[in-house]
């Protein structure tokens, strides 16, 4: 029997892994419950989950993604992200742009990056009340969107407005994230004008030199909407930072680790991917005809997921999954994704991920939780609603 998980029922929202634990355990597939969807299918086990994201009877498209209502017209060629896109003209993109987001130009970033992280460390103390500060509006959530100015080239006088912009997109679908959506697309237009007059040392700049060299394989149309798909995409640290804090202050053993060898910060990102990535489940592919996994037929045109929350706790494939462990090796996590669509920015989100916990806990030492942390109902993303630490 097929199990079933409703992504409405408060114990799946508050502790998701058990949920999807208990499901993989019964079969490679189980049954989401979403109100309002038809069929939709999520693989629970890391080899079927894997498989998955390579198959080509499996599809991107644009159904794969959710659009608020209210988008104004002039926007929406710009929302159509080379993530929505399969095939040739994925291929192309990706192509086109990868050499910007590759480990070495994340390498490359590590100064600014520590900079922008020195900064709001700095502004920490001035937030708190008592001594106690809430890490999501005043480091976890703005750090990413810095990042994100910084890459493209937004000027330091914009960046502010780009701070609230990010936070509407974080806080998910509503009417801040629709009336932002106008602001980013014209941001990211005058960031791309302004690269083409004056190329600087930013992705923009880069890509701008790329469409330069490579006549209109790259238009003006694909770099404004990679800038949207950045700020998107983009929001993965803000919730990986502020899990990552919790889990390490829970396990302080694994904390001590790090304080004693710099070195094994590489590896506590991967293991906080897979232990408490905010992703849990990919983007939904469609099926392009009939295909059969562990007994469950997935029909033509219905939808399916990879459940990174249980496909990386599966214990097929990973000693003690529900151990967390910096010094852990073995197969690679799946919180970015795996085949044509692996996270173009994850080599970014690495080092970002790395330079901002290890700057946080070197800066505040006697760091502390001063609550059980409330999570955010959300069936889709692990996140906490708010993270109060005692500096």
């Amino acid at each position: 029997m097929t199990p079933e998980i409703d992504l409405t029922d408060p114990s799946v929202l508050t502790d998701p892994f058990t949920a999807y634990d208990r499901a993989r355990e019964v079969s490679a597939v189980a049954k989401l419950v979403i109100p309002g969807f038809g069929p939709f299918w999520a693989l629970t086990r890391y080899a079927e989950a894997r498989a998955m994201l390579t198959d080509p009877r499996f599809e991107v498209n644009s159904g794969s993604f959710l659009r608020p209502p209210g988008i104004p017209d002039h926007c929406l060629a710009y929302l159509e992200t080379m993530a929505e896109k399969d095939g040739p003209e994925h291929l192309r993109l990706r192509r086109l742009v990868a050499p910007a987001f590759t480990p070495k130009r994340a390498a490359q970033l590590r100064p600014r990056l520590a900079a922008i992280t020195a900064r709001l460390l700095d502004e920490l103390p001035g937030h708190a009340e008592d001594g106690v500060v809430d890490l999501v509006p005043h480091f976890a959530r703005p750090l990413p969107i810095d990042v994100i100015c910084e890459l493209v080239g937004i000027p330091e006088t914009d960046r502010p407005r780009w701070r609230d912009y990010g936070a509407a997109v974080a806080s998910g679908m509503g009417p801040d994230f629709a009336a932002a959506i106008p602001a980013i697309i014209e941001g990211a237009k005058e960031a791309v004008a302004r690269s083409r007059a004056e190329p600087g040392d930013d992705l923009i700049g880069d890509l701008v030199r790329v469409q330069a060299e490579d006549g209109d394989r790259l238009s003006d149309t694909d770099l404004v909407t990679l800038v949207w798909h950045l700020v998107l995409g983009g929001q993965t640290p803000v919730n990986l930072i502020a899990n990552a804090v919790e889990v390490l202050l829970r396990h302080p053993d694994q904390l001590a680790l790090l304080r004693a060898d710099a070195g094994l910060w590489p590896g506590a990102v991967e293991e906080l991917m897979r232990f408490c990535s905010p992703q849990l489940l990919t983007t939904p592919r469609f099926a392009r005809e009939d295909v059969e996994i562990d007994g469950q037929v997935i029909g033509k045109g219905e939808r399916v997921t990879a459940a990174m929350v249980a496909a990386d706790r599966d214990p097929r494939v990973f000693a003690d999954p529900d151990r967390f462990d910096i010094t852990r090796t073995g197969p690679a996590q799946l919180g970015f994704s795996h085949g044509p669509h692996f996270c173009l920015g994850a080599s970014i989100s690495r080092v970002q991920t790395e330079v901002a916990l290890s700057a946080l806990f070197e800066r505040f030492p006697d760091l502390a939780l001063t609550e059980d942390v409330p999570r955010a109902p959300d069936g889709g993303t692990w996140r906490p609603a708010r993270l109060l630490l005692a500096l």
